[in-house]
């Protein structure tokens, strides 16, 4: 039995993930109510509740996350940003729809250090269209530095059965 067999909604039932708008599906991802990404347990976040077209992420860098100049590894803040701004775009799919990543651009403005504290990833929809969703992600440190920001566009496409 996987972990989504075992995901349940408000009433206690379990949902056809088809059936779930993006912004139930990663709402109930926020409440804990469908399991994480195995990907969450490398890369460490809390999914905050999320808005249609809005996604929040809180995170501590940590040792771990060290590149050879002793600041965290640009991956980290790529891989943030990403999953940010992919909820986000989920966030505004209707039923039995799904947004693969097509592209994502990101461009590092000050280095995060293992001891930068708690830092926000904010994922947001620019656009949407018919087929592609275009993002603006951003992470924050907790003073309001800006340390990385990026760009995304998501693919619209049909849940395959």
């Amino acid at each position: 039995m996987d972990e989504l067999s075992t995901a349940t909604t408000a009433n206690g039932q379990r949902p056809n993930l088809e059936a779930l708008t993006g912004l139930e599906f990663v709402t109930l991802l926020a409440e804990g109510r469908l399991p994480r990404p195995p990907m969450a347990e490398l890369l460490p976040f809390t999914l905050l509740t999320p808005e249609a077209g809005i996604v929040t992420l809180k995170a501590f860098p940590e040792n771990r996350f060290l590149n050879t100049l002793r600041t965290v590894h640009g991956g980290w803040s790529m891989t943030m940003l990403d999953t940010a701004m992919a909820l986000a775009a989920h966030s505004v799919l209707e039923t039995a729809q799904m947004c693969p990543t097509h592209e994502t651009s990101v461009k590092f403005v000050r280095p995060i250090l293992a001891d930068s504290g708690e830092l926000t990833i904010v994922g947001k929809v620019i656009s949407r269209s018919r087929t592609v969703i275009t993002l603006d992600g951003r992470i924050e440190s907790a003073d309001g530095k800006l340390h990385a920001h990026g760009t995304s566009t998501c693919m619209i496409q049909g849940m395959k059965a």
